[in-house]
């Protein structure tokens, strides 16, 4: 999860109900066999509520990224495995609702799930929370996967897990999650995204001239 500012927010585009952004697609329609669990649409995440322009759980992308996104999908699928969405485009309020957020001291509701071991207000500098979203632009996606029988995986941390051991490269889990790890890291790579070296869930596919928005999931 690569969090960034909202300064120039006004300067993006309208939010417009029902409505994808320009050049966006519904991975549902690309990628059906894609499971979305869009984590800040519930309550189950490092803030404990839905974030603001999450009112459904969908997973949207921009066009290519959709399709990259697919082949990806398939080739999991022939090695057995079928991937997870835990975010995909992010509203831009979204970026501002966790920028609020880290500034109060006194939300602390998910603390002891997702950021046991270190202060809220240094997830910045420990490179968790950021400035921009490459989520508002529809290019990056937060991704796990399981056997196709519904299996859980061993990736050694959670989605969101704010600690060190959530590093793509740990040494600081089991063999078998480094495999894993290892596994969904080829599979993206294949289909041209890059990983976020601190969160092995943090993939971007690099489109030149994408833009972020901030019309919200509906």
């Amino acid at each position: 999860m690569k969090i960034f500012c909202v300064l120039g927010l006004l300067l993006t585009a309208p939010a417009v109900a029902g409505e994808l952004p320009p050049g966006f697609t519904a991975v549902a329609e690309v990628a059906p066999g894609v499971r979305q669990e869009l984590r800040y649409a519930t309550s189950h995440n490092f803030i404990g509520r839905p974030i603001a322009g999450y009112d459904t759980g969908a997973c949207w992308l921009l066009g290519e990224v959709a399709a990259a996104l697919a082949k990806v999908a398939a080739a999991a699928k022939a090695q057995g495995w079928r991937l997870i969405a835990y975010d995909c485009y992010r509203p831009e309020r979204a970026v501002a609702d966790f920028l609020t957020w880290s500034k109060d001291p006194a939300e602390q509701a998910m603390k002891a799930e997702f950021y046991p071991e270190i202060d809220k207000a240094t997830l910045f500098k420990a490179g968790f929370i950021a400035s921009r979203s490459q989520h508002s632009k529809g290019t990056t996606i937060d991704i796990g996967a399981e056997l196709l029988g519904g299996t859980s995986l061993d990736f050694g941390t959670p989605f969101d897990s704010f600690f060190p051991q959530s590093a793509t490269a740990s040494l600081d889990i089991s063999p078998e999650a480094q495999a894993n790890r290892q596994g969904l890291v080829a599979l993206m790579e294949a289909a041209g995204f890059e990983n976020y070296s601190k969160e092995w869930w943090h993939f971007s596919l690099p489109v030149a001239g994408a833009v972020p928005y901030d019309m919200p999931i509906r």
